[in-house]
């Protein structure tokens, strides 16, 4: 079989063409705002909200109602809350991120466990179901990944001086709270529409790898960006292909590929990989002798 055929063979399958679209834009969209979060810290803050909007899954699952509805209102509420508890001088943003997740996640195991019969129904929104991804699934993801880069197209300059030089951008009068509520409102966006791909174990992986690896690769926030994003979408491509021919779990496979990638720059990125700032080192110890 040709390196054609293999590229082809999978897409004969909806199921696998509607995953790859949906991943492919998932990956551009979490690359490009996970570079905001790994340069404002945020990283904790991804995997929080993560968590902590189970319980608006089940409580929609349970009332009938979107899930995707239920799950953007409790991202939208923790986000809130964690912004609202970090106000208070004696308790710092990591401090009201552990209370607030894991209490959030707490309440939607709990809610799960008095359900009977809807366990099942409910897992693979811990580990992500990309190749079950539905018709409905692909409108909404479009639509997300329309209103994020939209987002970061309007707030740029903003957004980019709160996360260099936050002290300037609260000295020229920029509305940080505002623009704080709003970052965090497409970040609880981005991560609802991608837990039914990659799971919310899973989702602040891509979230932040991506943006981490670009890091390590270049100084300009407009090429970390762009980088971040075909990081991000390379990842799913390899990670669905590698979960078809080698059956594994697609999810896992999408987030491993995007780890190696990372791995491989901290060691190799020029000027800043581990490699190349050892290199010299021990030629200048062989040429000490």
């Amino acid at each position: 079989m040709s390196f054609f055929d293999l590229l082809v063979e999978p897409l004969r399958y909806d199921f696998f063409t509607r995953g790859l679209v949906v991943g492919v834009l998932l990956g551009a969209t979490c690359g490009a705002l996970g570079c905001f979060v790994v340069l404002r810290g945020l990283a904790f803050v991804g995997d929080a909200i993560a968590h902590a909007i189970l319980p608006g899954i089940v409580i929609a699952y349970l009332l009938g109602l979107n899930i995707f509805v239920g799950a953007f209102l409790m991202g939208l509420l923790v986000a809130g809350a964690i912004s609202f508890i970090s106000r208070h001088q004696q308790l710092r943003e990591d401090t009201a991120i552990g209370i607030v997740f894991t209490g959030a996640f707490a309440l939607g195991i709990v809610l799960i466990s008095r359900q009977q019969g809807y366990t099942r129904d409910l897992t693979h929104f811990l580990i992500g179901n990309i190749l079950g991804i539905a018709p409905l699934d692909l409108w909404i993801t479009g639509g997300v990944t329309m209103i994020v880069l939209s987002g970061l197209c309007l707030f740029f300059r903003e957004w980019t001086l709160m996360a260099f030089d936050p002290v300037h951008a609260r000295a020229i009068g920029l509305p940080m709270g505002a623009l704080h509520l709003g970052f965090m409102a497409l970040l609880s966006l981005t991560i609802v529409s991608g837990v039914q791909a990659v799971g919310i174990v899973l989702i602040a992986a891509l979230l932040v790898t991506p943006a981490a690896t670009a890091r390590l690769l270049t100084d300009r926030l407009s090429v970390m960006i762009g980088l971040a994003a075909l990081l991000g979408s390379a990842a799913v491509l390899t990670g669905l292909f590698l979960s078809y021919y080698i059956s594994i779990a697609s999810g896992a496979a999408v987030v491993l590929t995007s780890t190696l990638w990372f791995g491989s720059a901290l060691l190799l990125a020029p000027q800043r990989g581990l490699l190349w700032n050892w290199l010299p080192q021990r030629t200048s110890t062989h040429s000490s002798f």
